[in-house]
């Protein structure tokens, strides 16, 4: 063989080793990256972490193409609400929720006396985040964030931040920044908690000093049941309730924001009624879905606007509401 076909073949060898390294759907990493530079600068100028260390971080965090993809795909933008529905409304994790409602019960009852929140609203989120803890997410943390804020520029200053949130939560924490797992967007644990939610949000539920969203069922159910309490869950009132008719109502009257600005009576008056009714002075939103065979119409409470501030989608609002709902009713008969 000669030289140079020699070394075409070592090159070659090289990149395929190269390649190999980054893992599946990894395309190289950040080190010396003028973006990457800035950001170590900050953090040390504002909360003095070690250059050094974040040099050697950053040198071993990846760019993964597969996390790219799928950011631009989520499915409550990309799937009717009949077909989203299907993903969670599933024996499977019916069941599921009943199993770790009995499992965590005391855990769930104290949760609700000490923030009035729906145990079956809590155990709902745990299961459609992560299947009650079976999938907390398998992207490092670090190869997420990193390459949302430096290689998506569409949301790149949100990311960019969280990535701050993150480096000061595992400070913190005493959390290992290079190990951590989490989802495609960097969030971590049963509840799936971006890391601006964990560090203001999570807490230490079983006392014992820190907040461990991946192994204490203590500090995930309290810390989830917080997030609702401080994003003003209103203990023992509705969620949603069906509107009764199928009749295409103006979309004058639907809310944007999901914000309740009128009451059930001011619906009422326009004809709009729901089962189970709402009390007429209950302030209320009204939501349009998409069935299989037209809209579907519901009015929603300042509860499933609640739900909303944990993913901004009413898909998965609805979702969560849907799955509490059949998971109590299914939890109640198993101990009938």
């Amino acid at each position: 063989m000669g030289v140079r076909r020699r070394n075409r073949l070592a090159t070659w060898l090289l990149s395929l080793l190269g390649i190999l390294a980054t893992g599946p759907g990894c395309a190289g990493n950040f080190q010396n990256d003028p973006q990457v530079e800035a950001f170590i600068d900050e953090m040390v100028q504002r909360h003095h972490f070690d250059r050094a260390a974040l040099q050697k971080l950053f040198a071993g965090a990846r760019k993964r193409e597969d996390i790219l993809e799928a950011i631009s795909r989520p499915a409550e933008k990309t799937k009717p609400w009949y077909e989203y529905r299907k993903i969670f409304l599933t024996p499977d994790r019916i069941e599921g929720g009943v199993r770790f409602w009995r499992r965590n019960a005391d855990i769930l009852e104290r949760a609700r006396k000490a923030f009035g929140v729906d145990p079956a609203v809590v155990v709902a989120i745990i299961g459609v985040e992560t299947r009650f803890g079976a999938n907390t997410g398998s992207y490092r943390v670090i190869d997420a964030l990193s390459t949302l804020a430096f290689a998506y520029p569409p949301r790149s200053k949100f990311f960019r931040s969280e990535l701050e949130e993150f480096l000061v939560l595992a400070q913190e924490e005493g959390i290992d920044a290079s190990k951590a797992t989490g989802s495609y967007a960097g969030a971590m644990g049963y509840g799936q908690f971006i890391p601006s939610s964990y560090r203001n949000y999570a807490i230490d539920f079983n006392k014992d000093g820190k907040r461990d969203l991946w192994d204490s069922l203590d500090d995930i159910i309290g810390s989830v049941a917080n997030y609702f309490h401080r994003h003003g869950w209103k203990a023992g009132e509705p969620v949603a309730a069906r509107v009764n008719s199928r009749r295409n109502i103006p979309d004058s009257l639907l809310s944007d924001s999901l914000e309740p600005e009128r009451t059930a009576a001011d619906f009422a008056r326009e004809g709009i009624s729901s089962t189970p009714p709402m009390p007429p002075q209950q302030p209320v939103a009204l939501l349009k879905l998409e069935l299989k065979d037209g809209p579907g119409y519901w009015l929603t409470t300042r509860n499933f606007y609640v739900i909303t501030r944990y993913n901004r989608s009413p898909l998965y609002s609805m979702a969560v509401y849907q799955l509490a709902e059949a998971i109590r009713d299914a939890y109640h008969k198993s101990r009938s």
